[in-house]
């Protein structure tokens, strides 16, 4: 199977530069002086996000049992590590020297995920999730308009039996649902996704990631609607312990380039897989939003779709929308850190938004992230050469070593796929 290459001017976004990406044209905050740790000891590091996630996993492995959560202070750009309230000197010392902000707090994560566990048993119901929210040491219970009369009374009285300080409520507009349709940019048995990130697969072939949910409502999938397969599913899981698929190119020459096309012809490098991390700012790229972004609100979380129950997944105040489903979430510096799930509002009003971890989407399915393919001296990404679908964010001709001028590349992308001039000279198609 061959692809006709259309030679289009790209720009990639070189990873520390400043450069504001999509519509929203934000940033990590710059770095800032290290604020004195209130307990008097060490003070805490100044760091990047993704910086901070790789610390959290080291002080949650040191730790041990007297470890309670982090999460990322994007403000001060610090990490927060939770211990549990006591004699824990050599606990907090040890945090604070290895470059952490730390607090005390009244949940271990063992009795907070008990208390998850007792939700799952007693209350799981279609239209509510859960997630362990570092910020506040507590289970974030959340319930959509769909739950009303005995199942909320359900579920309502189910957090009070876990105790006062365990876990909280709210209402959400919206229904939770999978983000999968009928409509265009990846597509099976009538159904419309969008490509999360391009992996290797075990055997060496290249291959890409999408939700799992996709790749149970289809075998194979094409880039144009109607047209020819590019790719036929290997694994999927959905639902139960994640919303993942892998699902592999049909030609074994595809150049799957490791990148995200963020629209406007840029896109981003994605380097590694990545934990998400509590307050850490996220973008997702979609087929049918284009990028948005927002932050980490939630960790481990359980999401009840009408389809079933979905573990394991990470919760995000970043909009989506159908069709964005399996759709690529990343930071700025190029981690990879999740495929869109599903979850309850749209990008005007808002709402939550569940992904599904890249990291154990990976090790699930045996694969790794970076290019495949036969031709991989040849300059060419998936959108490309593969036609695995530009504006399911799949990797375009990258043009590695051009950079966009000046300090802002506004107006990339309107979120709603529109073509829009952003001063570069750089064209955004219609998605």
């Amino acid at each position: 199977m061959s692809h006709k290459r259309i030679p289009k001017r790209k720009a990639a976004i070189a990873v520390g530069s400043v450069a504001a990406i999509g519509a929203a044209a934000l940033l990590l905050p710059n770095a800032m002086a290290s604020q004195t740790d209130a307990a008097g000891g060490a003070t805490p590091k100044t760091l990047q996000a993704t910086d901070a996630s790789d610390l959290a996993s080291q002080l949650e492995e040191l730790l041990g049992d007297a470890f309670a959560g982090s999460y990322y202070d994007a403000d001060r750009q610090q990490l927060i590590i939770n211990v549990i309230e006591g004699d824990n000197n050599n606990v907090i010392i040890q945090a604070q020297e290895a470059g952490a902000a730390v607090r005390e707090v009244e949940n271990s994560i063992a009795e907070l995920k008990a208390g998850a566990q007792t939700l799952k048993a007693e209350a799981t119901i279609p239209g509510t999730a859960w997630a362990l929210d570092p910020r506040t040491n507590k289970i974030q219970v959340t319930a959509d308009s769909t739950v009303t009369g005995a199942n909320w009374d359900t579920i309502e009285s189910t957090v009070e039996s876990l105790g006062s300080g365990m876990a909280t409520i709210k209402k959400t507009a919206g229904t939770f649902k999978t983000f999968v349709e009928g409509g265009d940019a990846i597509f099976g048995g009538g159904a419309r996704c969008s490509l999360g990130f391009n992996v290797v697969t075990g055997d060496g072939t290249p291959g890409f990631l999408t939700a799992g949910h996709c790749g149970v409502a289809a075998a194979e999938w094409s880039d144009a609607e109607d047209g020819a397969a590019i790719g036929t599913v290997e694994a999927a899981t959905f639902p139960g312990d994640g919303d993942f698929a892998l699902v592999k190119y049909n030609d074994p020459a595809t150049v799957a380039d490791s990148t995200v096309d963020v629209g406007g012809g840029q896109t981003v490098d994605i380097l590694q897989a990545a934990e998400a991390e509590v307050g850490q700012q996220v973008f997702r790229m979609g087929s049918t939003t284009g990028l948005s972004d927002g932050e980490v609100t939630g960790l481990d979380a359980t999401v009840n779709y009408p389809e079933g129950t979905v573990t394991g997944l990470i919760q995000t105040n970043v909009c989506a929308e159908p069709g964005d489903s399996g759709g690529s979430m990343f930071t700025q510096d190029g981690g990879a850190i999740g495929l869109t799930s599903g979850g309850s509002g749209d990008c005007t009003v808002g709402g939550e938004t569940f992904f599904q971890p890249v990291t154990t989407a990976l090790e699930a399915v045996g694969a790794t992230l970076g290019a495949g393919g036969a031709g991989a001296g040849e300059e060419a990404g998936a959108g490309e050469e593969a036609g695995a679908g530009e504006e399911a964010g799949a990797g375009e001709e990258a043009g590695l070593g051009e950079e966009v001028g000046g300090d802002e590349l506004g107006g990339v992308d309107d979120q709603t796929g529109n073509a829009v001039d952003d001063g570069t000279g750089l064209e955004n198609q219609d998605h």
